[in-house]
């Protein structure tokens, strides 16, 4: 197992936009709160949300992937998505009537988890599903951005999952980006990242937000 050796990063969650706008919480992948998301997160600003972007890693982040298992493996799910619930209800204190979130692998999972609550309008997740014993009913629409080529664990494919929310009624999307792999967003892992799919993922992922989040 490689040693950590870690990048910094704030260690609390960075706020963009202005406040009482409709809230997005974007929530950061196995590597951390790695720099490629401040301009993610200032294009959804600058379209008009109150964008909030948490570090689930306390002030650590890193482009190695062993390391990065190492993070998210000391996750604690419960204590992250107890984070996603203050941030909403901040929010809404503030006057945000809606609220989307996006999550990016790790993140994903923990953006689908956290919908379940019933506190989102719309979420989106990147590389990310549920598995069928933590799947829960999720009342709002999902889209779902995959790379083409990825690993799932059994019973979270994303034919079962997508099979399982059209079941429950959920509205959901589906976009597959030919010729990408996990983590195809990232721009912080030149490895892996695609930057014309990673555009069109934002793109629609703009789209979808100002579909269930606008006025």
């Amino acid at each position: 197992m490689a040693e950590l050796v870690p990048i910094p990063s704030p260690g609390v969650p960075l706020y963009y936009g202005l406040p009482g706008s409709p809230l997005v919480i974007i929530v950061h992948d196995w590597y951390g709160r790695l720099p490629w998301l401040d301009p993610f997160a200032d294009a959804l600003s600058g379209q008009g949300y109150r964008v909030v972007v948490p570090d689930l890693y306390d002030g650590v982040c890193t482009t190695d992937a062993e390391s990065a298992a190492q993070l998210r493996d000391g996750l604690d799910p419960g204590r992250a998505l107890a984070l996603l619930d203050d941030i909403v209800l901040e929010a809404r204190a503030e006057g945000s009537a809606r609220v989307g979130l996006i999550g990016f692998s790790m993140g994903g999972w923990l953006a689908l988890l956290h919908a379940q609550g019933g506190d989102a309008d719309a979420v989106v997740a990147y590389y990310a599903t549920l598995g069928v014993e933590e799947h829960g009913i999720i009342p709002c629409p999902v889209l779902l951005q995959l790379a083409e080529e990825d690993d799932w664990n059994v019973g979270a494919e994303p034919d079962s999952f997508v099979a399982r929310l059209e079941d429950h009624g959920t509205p959901v999307t589906e976009f597959i980006y030919l010729g990408t792999e996990h983590s195809f967003a990232n721009a912080s892992i030149p490895a892996t990242v695609d930057t014309r799919a990673a555009a069109l993922a934002f793109a629609r992922t703009a789209s979808f937000l100002d579909k269930h989040l606008g006025d």
